[in-house]
């Protein structure tokens, strides 16, 4: 069975899809780049407000972005 990505893998996916870097990214969630390297690296995860950012804007299902 194909196991589900986790929400760096699904994260890295989009920003690859969509033509983002880190910068822009950080831009589209309203947070600041260091944020979001933080996210990619597994040291820190989004608040539910960012998740919710992450679900909307970039299209991954909120199962993923929350862990579930």
């Amino acid at each position: 069975p194909i196991k589900t990505p986790t929400l760096i893998e699904a994260i890295k996916l989009r920003m690859y899809e969509m033509g983002l870097n880190q910068t822009k990214l950080s831009e589209l969630l309203g947070v600041s780049t260091s944020r979001v390297s933080d996210y990619l690296t597994g040291r820190c995860e989004p608040t539910l407000k960012v998740a919710r950012e992450i679900s909307r804007k970039l299209n991954i299902d909120a199962d993923i972005v929350l862990g579930v």
